[in-house]
């Protein structure tokens, strides 16, 4: 069939097509009503006005804390993670680019040359220099949706790079403010366990006077070793978070240079953005979108297969072949093809997969409602944790306060005769616990803040 014919046909069968091959991608309705509960309303649903996002802000602006800054830098630098997902952004590029060239001509060169001689008479030489093109015709939007789905690949991995991101500086400052909370902690514990050595040798003074009993004495010693096995079981803890923090650096376990819980200072006002922006500031949300357009482009390609291959070649060929007519010297021969491949049956392969591209499109839509949701729920729960930590550390504060009164009081009672040893053990011991989850709750206040800027899409730049 002749070039001539082969387009018209072709344009015809394209235009009687209505099958939506060439269509765009549009973002589909999803449910973002009442996507964040209120932390304290019986109402439930958060009345959300405001555009300006928290999560709009740049991690500096939140972190504050130098040494902390110096970490994250640090960690977009060298972890592991981040250094792969920004190769992942190189393969997609060059997948995309591979993409695109598919709309051009594809040139070979295939030089070949033969020596023969029949019948014992002088040898023949016979040459040809060929170059061909070749261009497929792309009427029916297959290497377009193909390029739009790589397109669509591209997004979604740049906006995995910033998931990645995302999660990173978040793990790394949650991670540096629990260094500081067993920081904290182990401070507490140490001045607690001065505290109780010291009762332990008024005990013993005690006992000697003949005031009290050889139990009291043993009691206090054994509050003091409970005290100090504390202090070593946090320790550890710091140590080990050390590691953890380390790896996430892409660096050897060492000790982490830190500051102090008490001076860290972190914003306490927040706006959430309305529900739509959460689409777009939360990477791992555009991340799932994107999948569902590059699914939505697959469903196009799979269709496309339905329809002809029309592809046009070209051969310019310099030769001696004898065989074509032509003597030395060698002239030049050109030849033009056209062809057009209809699939008619392929043992049911492109009906299969049409229905794969429709169910993972399917998918890619469930997942992306999904990401929505948790967005929200995170969102919720970074929110309640504030809030309730903010209440529980005032409340704290004031029983750590009534707690001193009282370990005051009752060692005066102690030494009056007019209190047990047991009610001074029991007293500094509720002034520990009330101490250590005050401090507990002081960083569960800061774990909010910066799970809050993840559930928001924070980490930009």
């Amino acid at each position: 069939m002749k070039i001539k014919n082969i387009i018209p046909i072709a344009f015809a069968a394209a235009l009687m097509s209505s099958c939506g091959i060439y269509t765009k991608y549009e973002r589909p309705d999803v449910n973002t009503a009442g996507l964040v509960r209120d932390s304290a309303s019986v109402a439930d649903t958060l009345a959300v006005a405001d555009t300006t996002s928290f999560g709009n802000l740049p991690w500096r602006s939140v972190f504050t804390d130098p040494q902390l800054q110096a970490l994250i830098e640090k960690g977009l630098e060298s972890n592991v993670n981040m250094l792969n997902a920004a190769l992942n952004v190189q393969m997609v590029e060059a997948q995309l680019k591979v993409a695109k060239l598919a709309f051009v001509p594809s040139f070979t060169f295939s030089p070949q040359g033969t020596i023969a001689s029949w019948d014992g008479n002088k040898a023949t030489k016979t040459y040809s220099l060929p170059i061909t093109a070749s261009w497929s015709v792309d009427l029916f939007g297959n290497l377009l949706n193909q390029k739009r789905s790589a397109q669509m690949s591209l997004l979604a991995t740049k906006e995995y790079q910033l998931v990645v991101k995302t999660k990173l500086i978040s793990n790394i400052a949650n991670m540096y403010y629990t260094l500081l909370m067993l920081d904290k902690q182990l401070e507490v514990v140490d001045n607690m366990a001065s505290l109780v050595k010291e009762t332990w040798n008024i005990m013993k003074i005690q006992k000697e006077l003949g005031r009290t009993k050889e139990t009291s004495v043993q009691s206090a010693e054994s509050n003091y070793y409970s005290v100090l096995a504390q202090a070593t079981d946090l320790k550890r803890q710091i140590r080990e978070t050390e590691n953890s923090l380390s790896l996430l650096l892409g660096q050897s376990a060492q000790h982490i240079a830190r500051g102090k819980l008490d001076a860290q200072s972190l914003p306490s006002t927040f706006s959430t953005g309305v529900g739509i922006q959460l689409l777009n500031n939360r990477p791992d949300v555009h991340y799932a979108e994107m999948a569902l357009a590059q699914c939505f482009y697959d469903v196009n390609t799979a269709r496309s297969r339905f329809y002809p291959n029309i592809t046009i070649s070209g051969t310019g060929a310099f030769t001696n072949s004898g065989g074509m007519g032509i003597v030395n010297p060698g002239k030049m021969l050109f030849n033009a093809v056209g062809s057009l491949v209809q699939p008619i049956f392929q043992h049911g392969v492109l009906i299969a997969g049409l229905k794969v591209a429709k169910a993972q499109q399917e998918q890619a839509f469930n997942t992306w409602q999904n990401a929505v949701l948790s967005a929200g729920s995170e969102v919720s729960n970074a929110l309640v944790l504030y809030n309730s930590s903010e209440e529980k550390s005032q409340l704290e504060a004031k029983q750590v306060e009534s707690l001193k009164k009282n370990v005051e009081y009752t060692k005066l009672l102690f030494n009056d005769g007019s209190s047990t040893y047991l009610e001074v053990i029991t007293a500094q011991q509720s002034l520990l616990n009330a101490e250590l989850a005050k401090v507990a709750d002081d960083f569960y206040k800061m774990q909010a803040v910066v799970n809050l800027y993840y559930a928001l899409g924070g980490g930009r730049d």
